[in-house]
């Protein structure tokens, strides 16, 4: 077993051991055995970054096994610089939330640590398939935890969220499987994504495709205008569900256009660029605006994704090496800062049962530990220099500007509009006297939720102030990939 099917398939045999734990004595082992799945899922992803040669574009660490012979679909995995950082950001966040929801779950823990854990293996494997079809099992198959995680451990309206969660990403993807079928018999029956690449497709056939992988990918980003699904099950969802939501899963579908839409429509792409880059800025900019009204801090935060999400949009459609490699660095940072934001939110509400902001005020004089926490991760949201928020985002701004001046100056306006709301939230949630009478009897956090929040502090602070880490990875896969969209785009 290579690295990568040790880094899918850890995760899931830890997360399948806890299923088959069930009874009320098992919870402390359940809870101990969750731990050390997720450090050993963890610890089997390092050697991917240390061992990852960095002066070749080709795929690294591949395993090629038969697997459905009859339509030659493969069990084909391997990464390149794009996606290497997203496998390790899957793993640390795993172990985030679970330590996380340590003792916050109560009930049926077993199979709370086991979704998880079964989730962070498929969402792994979607970075490491080579195989369309493979992709396509593995992207489907995230939708099953998740959906689950909601409508088991959500709020009062967690059904609804967990039904409009799931419908609403099957859908889309329903189109992107008759993509995958028509590129397999177009390719003369391969499902190989690399074959699929030098695919001599027309531009009537390269539309229909982006339109089709556009309907899958715009879901799961979210972009605008199909977001609205996603306030409603941040809202319902459980800390770490929101947080892994946020993290990784948003991630999927931005991903998806790096290793289908660009180099398999090329052509498309550059045509429908326009597109893209009108509804990318919408994301920044009108979104921006409807989440300075929200009184709901997750609601806030939710809407808060879809406009940072906007950027890595922007950025894949300049076609530029600076925009490209800003919106990964942005996919990458906002896993760290919105699996923060909403784990943060998440030890407030342990405390007082309530995600409205006018429940709140003067926390920082009842909880002075976590305000400090709190603080750096909201001006992380906000894109703070210094802070793994502002990197991507600054990135993506400077790549804009050297396409057109206006849509630099445009995307730039989600610098004023994050930190107004955010600014706003911190102003009434954490500053000033205390308001409300619960408040007072806050306690501050205990070491538990002192060490994950550390480790979400160092990974926002690292990245913000030392991002050549990540950056020097997806280089010469960046430019490779752009060269083969403008080479092909001039055949």
């Amino acid at each position: 077993m290579g690295l990568l099917s040790l880094a899918i398939w850890t995760p899931i045999a830890f997360g399948v051991v806890l299923l088959a734990l069930g009874r009320d004595d098992q919870v402390r082992a359940v809870r101990w055995i969750a731990l050390v799945g997720a450090v050993v899922s963890l610890l089997v992803t390092l050697p991917l970054y240390t061992q990852f040669d960095l002066s070749t574009a080709a795929m690294q660490f591949v395993e090629t096994r038969h697997w459905i012979e009859t339509f030659n679909i493969n069990y084909h995995l391997g990464i390149d610089g794009i996606s290497v950082w997203f496998i390790l950001l899957t793993a640390f966040i795993n172990l985030i939330v679970v330590i996380a929801g340590w003792e916050v779950i109560t009930s049926r823990v077993n199979q709370y640590m086991g979704a998880f854990l079964i989730l962070s293996g498929l969402m792994i494997g979607v970075f490491c398939a080579l195989d369309g079809m493979l992709f396509y099992v593995f992207f489907e198959a995230t939708l099953i935890p998740m959906y689950l995680i909601i409508g088991i451990w959500g709020g009062p309206n967690k059904i609804y969220a967990a039904f409009k969660f799931f419908l609403y990403t099957l859908l889309g993807s329903l189109l992107m499987l008759v993509a995958l079928i028509y590129l397999y018999v177009t390719s003369g029956g391969s499902f190989d994504l690399l074959t699929w690449h030098k695919l001599p497709l027309g531009q009537t056939a390269q539309t229909l495709l982006f339109f089709a992988f556009l309907a899958a990918f715009a879901v799961k980003v979210p972009m605008w205008p199909v977001h609205t699904w996603l306030p409603d099950v941040h809202v319902e969802a459980p800390t770490g569900g929101s947080a892994v939501l946020a993290a990784i899963m948003l991630k999927l579908g931005a991903y998806g256009f790096l290793r289908f839409s660009l180099p398999v429509t090329p052509d498309a792409a550059h045509e429908w660029a326009g597109l893209m880059i009108g509804l990318s800025l919408a994301a920044v900019i009108y979104v921006g605006l409807v989440t300075l009204v929200q009184t709901d801090m997750k609601k806030l935060v939710a809407y808060s994704s879809v406009a940072h999400m906007g950027f890595v949009t922007l950025g894949f459609f300049l076609f530029n090496d600076l925009g490209v490699a800003g919106g990964i660095v942005q996919m990458v940072s906002h896993g760290f800062v919105s699996a923060a934001m909403f784990l943060g939110i998440g030890v407030l509400y342990d405390r007082v049962h309530s995600r409205e902001i006018s429940a709140y005020g003067g926390v920082v004089n009842t909880m002075p530990k976590f305000a400090v926490f709190a603080m750096l991760f909201a001006m992380a949201n906000a894109g703070l220099p210094g802070t793994a928020g502002f990197v991507g985002e600054w990135m993506v701004i400077l790549a804009a500007l050297k396409v057109n001046f206006w849509v630099g100056m445009a995307a730039a306006s989600a610098l004023i509009f994050g930190a107004s709301y955010t600014l706003w939230m911190v102003k009434r949630v954490y500053l000033g006297p205390v308001t409300n009478d619960h408040v007072k009897h806050m306690k501050d956090i205990n070491a538990r939720e002192f060490f994950f929040l550390s480790l979400l502090a160092i990974a926002i602070l690292f990245m913000g102030l030392y991002p050549l880490p990540i950056t020097e990875v997806m280089d010469v896969s960046v430019a490779e990939l752009l060269k083969h969209v403008a080479i092909t785009k001039l055949n």
